[in-house]
């Protein structure tokens, strides 16, 4: 599956304008695209959830802080990697940050070349979560493409059942057997046996762990 090439964005979102700035010129000069705002609430009403990207957030904000727009994200399942920064963050800050799957906390002044390295990260981070992505949805939507009978085949092969067992097992005849086979293939684009199974069990996985998502 080709999936289509995106530039990546950096929001940066920090209420000191100058520090919004010289960061803003600061990844422009690095080669990345970037927006810049000044509050969590004008960040989020201009997110794109379409495109790959990461965050770079200012803990210490009015209204809504670094930490409460982290939480807010993950309520609302908007996965976007976050580098945090401050200037006068405390310990507790970090650990919950780091908690909630932050990419880093750095201090300010800190070091341009770090800040750029995690930059760097985050954005890979992201690009390829979301290619990730695009394959398992492919996946599966070939995967759902077959009817009832083909996913009973399908698991029959993938339990290593010969085309004669698994038409006793379903009680049809082997001709059926192959031509679903045959179907299997085409639908799901697996060059072999083995890519079957790799493709099959990847969604089933990948559906179990939403399921047990759900319950929690």
């Amino acid at each position: 599956m080709v999936v289509k090439t995106i530039n990546p964005l950096v929001y940066l979102v920090d209420d000191d304008n100058s520090v919004r700035d010289a960061l803003m010129l600061l990844i422009k000069t690095s080669g990345f695209a970037v927006e810049g705002f000044d509050s969590a609430d004008a960040f989020l009403n201009n997110y794109d959830p379409n495109r790959p990207s990461c965050l770079v957030l200012d803990v210490k904000m009015p209204v809504m802080s670094g930490l409460e727009l982290q939480k807010e994200l993950a309520e609302k399942l908007i996965e976007i990697p976050i580098i945090f920064i401050s200037g006068n963050a405390e310990i507790i800050d970090s650990a919950s940050a780091f908690r909630a799957g932050a990419i880093d906390f750095l201090e300010k002044p800190f070091d341009n070349r770090i800040f750029l390295t995690r930059l760097n990260e985050a954005v890979e981070k992201d690009t390829q979560s979301r290619k990730k992505r695009a394959e398992y949805l492919q996946l599966k939507q070939s995967y759902d493409s077959l009817t009832a009978r083909e996913k009973e085949v399908l698991q029959e092969i993938i339990n290593s059942n010969t085309n004669k067992e698994i038409a006793r097992l379903l009680n049809i005849s082997p001709r059926t057997v192959e031509a679903h086979r045959s179907s299997i293939k085409k639908k799901m684009q697996g060059k072999d046996l083995a890519a079957l199974i790799h493709m099959t069990t990847t969604v089933l996985a990948e559906d179990a762990g939403h399921s047990t998502q759900a319950i929690h």
